[in-house]
């Protein structure tokens, strides 16, 4: 990555090698990097990645909008209620 780029990584935390990253911040490259998702959650405090100055983190909130909120909370009203009627839900978990 260009050493003026910003990584940000809000998809699923372990599609990012975090120890590559932290060594890639440490060496400028990218610049700066932006998480709210970790491998493991929640992140521990000792973390590496926590102790550098160019990257903030956030604890697995970027969907807390009222939108967001609201259209998962239909969704799984939308679910049970489909399991209640003898169909599968439309967002089933393995």
């Amino acid at each position: 990555m260009k050493p003026t780029s910003v990584f940000v990584n809000v998809a699923r935390g372990p599609v990012v090698d975090e120890a590559a990253l932290v060594a890639a911040l440490r060496a400028g490259r990218p610049w700066a990097a932006g998480l709210d998702v970790f491998e493991r959650e929640p992140i521990a405090a000792d973390h590496p990645l926590l102790a550098l100055p160019n990257v903030v983190a956030t604890p697995h909130i970027g969907s807390a909008s009222v939108q967001t909120r609201v259209a998962m909370a239909r969704l799984a009203v939308a679910n049970a209620l489909a399991v209640l009627r003898g169909d599968p839900p439309s967002t089933p978990v393995a």
